[in-house]
């Protein structure tokens, strides 16, 4: 029997997560968390097979979440569910030491092998994210090649610069991330700094010509 914990903010897709999995025939003992607090307290008192994290969650985010499961258990197989693209969070999520990356737009029996891969102790790689860990290797090939200005950034700021590019409004960053609108502004500042860049316009204007949106 594998044991999965799932942290989502939204019943209706944890629920929706057990049916396909128990669908398919193999055997397992469900724990839930609806955010990154209450998944940490049930991965430190519990053991787990794997742990189905989503991103987009409010206030502490799936990415400061798998920071600090990586901290308190190294060797816990974490898989990332979310609904952006691959192109925008893939990469680093993994770099920080997922077992996969799943868009939740995926068909059903892809989390199916997510989840039996990452019980076995193996990376689930979907064609996709694979083409973009090359890319990414390519890109890191030379010893003195600057590094891409994205790069720079840290998690929060990536992700503030990513909804920024898109023309989310500070106000619904804010909103999201659960922090004051001067907070953003200054993650905001300090990002546009970071990658030499002005204005919105010209982060969005970057983060499409490196295919992070469309």
């Amino acid at each position: 029997m594998y044991r999965v914990l799932i942290v989502d903010d939204h019943a209706i897709v944890r629920r929706g997560m057990m049916q396909v999995l128990e669908e398919a025939g193999d055997e397992y003992f469900f724990g839930e968390a609806e955010n990154g607090a209450e998944a940490i307290q049930k991965i430190q008192c519990s053991s787990w097979d794997v742990v189905l994290l989503d991103i987009a969650m409010p206030g502490r985010r799936g990415i400061d979440v798998l920071a600090q499961i990586k901290q308190k258990k190294p060797k816990q197989p974490v898989l990332i569910l979310s609904s952006y693209p691959e192109e925008q969070y893939a990469v680093r999520l993994i770099r920080a030491g997922a077992a996969g990356y799943l868009n939740k737009q995926s068909a059903p029996e892809k989390l199916v092998d997510a989840v039996r891969a990452a019980v076995s102790g193996k990376k689930f790689i979907s064609s996709v994210v694979a083409g973009l860990l090359a890319d990414n290797l390519s890109n890191h090939k030379g010893i003195d090649e600057e590094q891409p200005q994205h790069e720079k950034l840290s998690d929060r700021e990536y992700h503030v610069f990513i909804q920024l590019a898109l023309g989310v409004p500070l106000t619904e960053i804010a909103q999201e991330l659960c922090l004051s609108v001067k907070t953003v502004a200054t993650y905001r500042t300090r990002l546009l700094e970071k990658m030499n860049m002005r204005n919105n316009a010209e982060l969005t204007l970057y983060a499409i010509r490196n295919q992070l949106i469309e």
